[in-house]
Order: structure tokens, then C-alpha cells, then sequence
């Protein structure tokens, strides 16, 4: 699977350990910055992440910054993207199967690399469901976005 990934200032360090366990597994890495912890904004790597799931270029995203909230906040402006923030083992699962999430977000100051890297196992290794009321859902969902651009 090809994966974008992007962190800012203050998850580029976690960055750099989950890019080689990415590979590990055998994923292809589209690494879109930053490494550095010179402060840079997190809208600035949340957008190429973003844009190179939708565009198809990459089938995942990940982004990582000091708690998250950032990253997932600027990712779910950007249409087509179904971003949830995760701290826990459970949430990956669900969120992958009941959301059908596209994009990864994780908060370095707010998980260990041991927790972030088994989060990102399960968020890739779970399908989503496919269920009837997982679609429905995640189709109203999608819906609402359309409704909301067609006003602006």
C-alpha cells in the first residue's frame, strides 16, 4: 500500500520512527516533511497528505503532530478525507471499520512510539466493514460534505 505521511515540528520525531516500520511492512512512503523542530504549521503538511489520497496517488495518510488535534482538524476540511484522531488500540480498529477512515492522526506528545506504531498496525491491517449501516452511515457523512460545498 502506498502511504502519505506528514508531521510538523512537533511529531516529526515520531514521524521518523513510524516511516521505517512502514517499510518494514512493506508499504511504499510518500514523506511530504517536516524534520526539522524549527516551528512550522501544521496546515502547511496536513494538505499534501491530504491531496495525495484523494488524488489516489497514496491509499492512506497518516499525520502526526504534537497531540493531533491539528492535524485531524485541517485534514477534515479537505474533501474526500475521513481523518480520525486515535490514541488507543480499540478506536484504530473502529474507526477502520466502522468510518472507513482514510487518513491516520496521531499526537506525539500524547502517545509513546510503542502505542503509535500498534495503532498504525491495526488501522492498516482492519478492512472496514462493509455493513449496510456502516455505508449508510459513512455515505451520510459524505453527503453532508457535498451539501456544504454546493453552499459556499
Amino acid at each position: 500500500m502506498k502511504i502519505a505521511i506528514g508531521a510538523d515540528h512537533a511529531g516529526y520525531r515520531l514521524k521518523d520512527e513510524v516511516v521505517p516500520f512502514l517499510q518494514s511492512l512493506g508499504h511504499e512512503i510518500e514523506d511530504v516533511g517536516c524534520s526539522c523542530d524549527q516551528s512550522v504549521d501544521y496546515p502547511d503538511y496536513a494538505l499534501p497528505v491530504c491531496d495525495l489520497v484523494t488524488s489516489g496517488k497514496a491509499e492512506r495518510g497518516i499525520l502526526i503532530c504534537g497531540t493531533g488535534i491539528g492535524m485531524s482538524i485541517a485534514a477534515n476540511k479537505v474533501r474526500g478525507i475521513r481523518c480520525a484522531l486515535v490514541n488507543d488500540m480499540f478506536s484504530a480498529k473502529a474507526t477502520r471499520e466502522h468510518n472507513d477512515t482514510n487518513v491516520l492522526a496521531l499526537g506525539e506528545r500524547v502517545i509513546g512510539p510503542g502505542v503509535a506504531l500498534e495503532i498504525i498496525r491495526i488501522w492498516l491491517d482492519t478492512p472496514f466493514s462493509n455493513g449496510e449501516r456502516h455505508v449508510g452511515r459513512v455515505n451520510k457523512v459524505m453527503e453532508i460534505e457535498k451539501q456544504i460545498i454546493s453552499q459556499s
